[in-house]
């Protein structure tokens, strides 16, 4: 049974740091790109960041680039998110979920679809506030 769980969420205050986790069981997780998406009440869910399956590149949407990093490690069959320099706008659900590829990807720029990934964890808050 393909079962992805995220850990690692909290309340931390604006600049600081967090390390989301997607542990991946009953399937390689480098056998599929996975993605990190997160969603905000009333919102819809939005991607972040997502690494894909042989190759390891990774890709970013522009508010998540340069303070957030995407890893995989495959001994621990587990995706990393590591979130720096945090901002209150960050705060949301995030979630982590397998795709075929990181699609939708034009001149190096990943324009993320929900509708593309397939299997999804059940989430973990993130909340960034002073």
């Amino acid at each position: 049974q393909v079962q992805l769980v995220e850990s690692g969420g909290g309340l931390v205050q604006p600049g600081g740091s967090l390390r989301l986790s997607c542990a991946a069981s009953g399937f390689a997780l480098d056998s599929y790109a996975i993605g990190w998406f997160r969603q905000a009440p009333g919102e819809e869910r939005k991607g972040v960041s997502c690494i894909r399956s042989t190759s390891g590149i990774t890709y970013y949407v522009d508010s998540v680039k340069g303070r957030f990093t995407i890893s995989r490690d495959k001994a621990k069959n587990t995706v990393y998110l590591q979130m720096n320099s945090l901002k209150p706008e960050d705060t949301s659900v995030y979630y982590c979920a397998t795709a075929t590829g990181c699609w939708n990807v034009y001149d190096s720029r990943w324009y993320p679809s929900a509708t593309a990934f397939g299997s999804w964890g059940q989430g973990t808050q993130v909340t960034v506030s002073s």
